[in-house]
């Protein structure tokens, strides 16, 4: 198999990375899977991660090492904050034809959008912005459990806790929800605080379920928690929206199920992603030479 260039994306997160390659025309070629690549794991880790995920995809195409100096690669990571985490994670790649590297968030807007302006928020075990307008992009939120993440399924869990404790002391109402989430927390408040010292978001997040389990069958603790997720998720979407996206993708293992919690004006806003963050990460790939393709990408 020839060809003049190769182009392959990466999704790297905090447990996995993915990379896909293409042809010149766009044809699949192979996929890849590989361990966690967040770059606050350490380079060396990511790397190594990312690599095997190349490698993996490389393979399926019948390729190896000596395509790297045909290979144009996107990076869209976990960990990337700065300019200067692109650069020094740019820095550590082996000798590609082409290297860009930006925020996993990055990558998946601009796939979602292919290229064009939008935005996308992220609703899962924690919740984040992100808007990409006239090629600028704009973070909002995601700042972690302890002091953002409104909305998420953390948040969610979180508050049941809080309105459990409030039942068992008859500061709030006692419903199915709230004695459920005690049990399942040891059934007592200095086991619930027990639990809470050793207690993670991704813990707090597992709590979500039951919160819209509850919520389905009219427990009016359990909507209310969700009524108030919702609305904030309204609050990104408003920002985003006032940024200048037309439209937004709700992502995550809560966009589903909280989807229909939300104002008629905000669902109005929502779109359905046209690709991933790997194909975001391989436009990133494209765009960083001058080609056809990469200038007919954007509108």
């Amino acid at each position: 198999m020839t060809s003049d260039r190769y182009y392959l994306g990466v999704d790297g997160g905090g447990t996995k990375c993915r990379a896909r390659l293409r042809a010149a025309d766009g044809t699949l070629l192979g996929e890849g899977l590989g361990g966690p690549a967040n770059i606050r794991l350490g380079l060396d880790r990511a790397w190594a991660s990312i690599m095997e995920a190349i490698q993996a995809a490389l393979a399926q195409a019948g390729l190896d090492a000596a395509a790297f100096p045909r290979l144009h690669v996107g990076l869209g990571l976990a960990g990337i904050v700065t300019a200067a985490d692109s650069v020094r994670t740019r820095a550590a790649a082996p000798r590609f034809a082409s290297v860009s590297a930006e925020t996993d968030a990055h990558a998946a807007c601009l796939g979602a959008f292919s290229g064009r302006d939008g935005a996308i928020l992220i609703a899962g075990t924690g919740s984040a912005g992100y808007a990409l307008i006239n090629g600028q992009g704009h973070a909002v939120g995601g700042w972690g459990f302890e002091v953002s993440d409104e909305g998420s399924g953390a948040s969610i869990g979180r508050e049941a806790i809080r309105v459990a404790l409030r039942a068992h002391d008859s500061l709030a109402p006692e419903t199915g929800l709230t004695r459920q989430i005690r049990q399942r927390l040891g059934g007592s408040p200095a086991a619930i605080v027990a639990w809470v010292n050793d207690a993670g978001p991704a813990d707090y997040g597992r709590l979500a379920p039951d919160v819209l389990a509850h919520a389905a069958k009219g427990d009016v603790v359990a909507c209310t928690i969700i009524a108030k997720a919702a609305k904030e998720l309204e609050t990104y979407i408003r920002h985003l929206h006032a940024l200048g996206a037309p439209h937004l993708c709700l992502m995550g293992g809560l966009s589903a199920p909280l989807t229909p919690w939300l104002s008629p004006w905000a669902r109005s806003l929502l779109a359905d992603p046209e690709g991933d963050a790997l194909e975001g990460a391989l436009l990133m790939a494209r765009l960083n030479i001058p080609s056809p393709i990469a200038k007919s990408a954007l509108p």
